[in-house]
């Protein structure tokens, strides 16, 4: 087991890509903190004052983090000019904002060696009509990640971002729904990736759990793709 002795911290864990994170990692032998505002307590990502209070039970329960997984995602379905403000703030404060106060509030109690992803999506690199606010806060967590890298370098803290393509979760199954036909819908994104199927959260988790362990060791500041072949189909 790849992960045997450390504790990761992860938000969003209650669904999704952060649930099969937190499964995967436990599986591999690392002890999961799971943040989410269906957690039992309920932790809102966006609340720097939920995410210091999670960081402070963690430090009292000696499960200093070597792992920090920023999984969490909020997201609306509507055009640039149709999105309100309130939507882009909400959408940056989890997706943007968050990752910043899960670094803040664990960040003295990371060591050296230790691993930060974050959760991305190639909509920060190519966009996506109808996901504004999600496509330009993913771009910014992307941009976010790259800076962190560098500054946490000399710390020997490494950090980098995940960026699945259409990942078959409840977040995904809404915009088929809001579709008239959604098996047609469904049709449709499955032929955008080339390898022929929508993926996974484990595909997702599978990276993760390699980028958590000492076998990326020497990989900070990247972007990796899970995206069966989607973005090379965009070029």
């Amino acid at each position: 087991m790849r992960l045997t002795g450390k504790t990761a911290v992860i938000t969003g864990a209650a669904s999704g890509i952060g649930r099969a994170c937190a499964d995967r990692f436990t599986c591999e032998g690392a002890r999961v903190l799971g943040l989410d505002l269906a957690g039992d307590p309920p932790c809102d990502v966006a609340s720097f004052e939920d995410v210091c209070t999670a960081a402070g039970q963690a430090a009292e329960s000696g499960a200093s983090p070597h792992i920090l997984v920023h999984c969490a995602a909020a997201t609306v379905f509507a055009p640039t000019l149709e999105t309100s403000q309130q939507d882009f703030e909400r959408i940056f404060r989890v997706n943007v904002i968050g990752a910043v106060n899960l670094v803040k509030a664990f960040d003295r109690q990371l060591g050296p060696g230790a691993s930060i992803i974050f959760v991305a999506s190639i909509t920060g690199i190519v966009g996506a009509p109808g996901l504004s606010a999600y496509a330009a806060s993913k771009g910014a967590l992307i941009t976010l990640g790259r800076t962190l890298a560098l500054e946490l370098a000399p710390r020997q803290i490494r950090v980098n971002c995940i960026c699945p393509a259409s990942i078959d979760t409840p977040m995904l199954q809404a915009s088929f729904d809001r579709q008239p036909d959604q098996l047609e819908a469904r049709r449709r994104n499955i032929a955008r990736h080339p390898l022929g199927r929508l993926g996974t959260p484990q595909d997702v988790a599978n990276l993760a759990v390699f980028l958590a362990s000492d076998e990326s060791s020497w990989i900070t500041g990247a972007t990796h793709m899970v995206d069966g072949g989607a973005l090379i189909n965009r070029s």
